[in-house]
């Protein structure tokens, strides 16, 4: 039976190696934040079934309303089109600039988000994923222990790191569904772990004479394995359906809870019960 508590140093290396990059790209290009956050304007039309996403393009991009990547194709003929925060007249103006250009459109909607908003989501977001992760330090401290609830937030902590940084280096947009998904990764990755540790103090209570804690806890991990492999493989399978067939709109919520989840999966096994492993024997020297 391979021993995933003997080679945890490795596992550290590896989370390293992949949250590292991503640490240095969010200090160096930040994360590309939507409207949501920035404050701009949300416009969404359905133009004629010959017209394609370069012509949208042409016409934003010829008023210097926007970027490229700021327009995005969001059904067979419906368009998405995010811009800095227009005045009235601008935004008038680029409505009747695609009406002319494209040959006739619908407008579907146009939604204006103030700086001001954008900045008390900002503010939000961070105070929830931080009242989440103290809640569950604390549950975790009541239902099992104080240094277990550090290593389980602490492989929290590492799956989000994990999603920004990724979402950094490729500059991929972040609105509000994206906070939702970090949150629902923090649901998802919690659930895993408790299930974990859960397993590690029932063994516990049973424990052979001599049994050595990294061993008890490899044997814990393996046999929460088949559950928590079933558990990831059958999310993801929805997951890259919706990803695949999804709207271009939920396209970057649903890649940040596949990168969320499968980092979870892995911050369970490799991360937040060798943590514990580590503390446990590092308390016991300090004892000794």
């Amino acid at each position: 039976m391979f021993n995933f508590i003997k080679h945890r140093k490795i596992w550290y290396v590896i989370s390293l190696l992949i949250i590292v990059p991503g640490l240095v790209s969010l200090a160096l290009q930040g994360l590309n934040l939507g409207i949501d956050f920035t404050g701009g304007n949300l416009v969404e039309i359905r133009a004629g079934q010959n017209t394609g996403t370069q012509d949208v393009r042409g016409v934003v991009e010829g008023l210097g309303y926007g970027a490229s990547r700021n327009v995005q194709k969001s059904g067979d003929a419906e368009y998405l089109i995010r811009t800095r925060e227009l005045s009235e007249e601008e935004s008038a103006a680029l409505i009747g600039e695609l009406d002319e250009k494209l040959g006739g459109i619908t407008l579907l909607r146009n939604d204006r988000v103030g700086p001001v908003i954008g900045k008390e989501l900002t503010i939000n977001a961070l105070l929830a994923m931080l009242v989440a992760s103290i809640l569950m330090l604390i549950y975790i401290s009541y239902r099992f222990e104080f240094k277990q609830g550090i290593a389980a937030v602490i492989a929290i902590l590492h799956d989000i790191l994990v999603v920004l940084g990724i979402f950094s280096i490729f500059q991929l947009e972040v609105d509000t569904a994206f906070v939702a998904a970090i949150l629902t990764v923090i649901g998802y990755s919690i659930n895993d772990t408790i299930i974990v540790f859960d397993r590690i103090r029932e063994n516990l209570k049973n424990r052979k004479k001599g049994e050595a804690l990294d061993e008890l806890v490899n044997t814990s991990i393996w046999q929460t394995m088949a559950r928590s492999l079933n558990t990831v493989f059958t999310t993801m399978f929805v997951l890259l359906a919706l990803y695949i067939v999804g709207g271009t709109t939920i396209k970057n919520f649903v890649l940040a809870m596949i990168i969320g989840i499968g980092s979870g999966v892995y911050s369970t096994i490799f991360n937040a019960s060798p943590l514990w492993v580590d503390l446990k024997l590092r308390e016991k020297k300090r004892r000794a």
